[in-house]
């Protein structure tokens, strides 16, 4: 009964030790593997919103409504 204690215990210890390498063998980290076609998709979905963003406001209120910053930002997304 002792012996099963103390395997119990020494399990218990291996697995807090080790508990990051367990974790990553059953639950892998997904932004370990990400492509340079994912960056560039989600750097283009960002500008994307960024730019709907911007002409929402134009919709709603007019282009008088952007500030100069603004506008400068909505020029530099539509050229790329």
């Amino acid at each position: 009964m002792d012996t099963v204690f103390i395997l119990l215990a020494v399990a218990l210890i291996f697995i807090y030790f080790f508990r990051k390498n367990i974790k990553e063998k059953f639950v892998p980290n997904k932004e370990k593997y990400v492509t340079i076609d994912d960056q560039f998709n989600a750097e283009k979905k960002r500008r994307q919103d960024e730019i709907d963003e911007l002409l929402g406001k134009i919709g709603k209120n007019g282009l008088n409504d952007l500030s100069a910053a603004e506008k400068k930002r909505l020029d530099e997304l539509s050229q790329k």
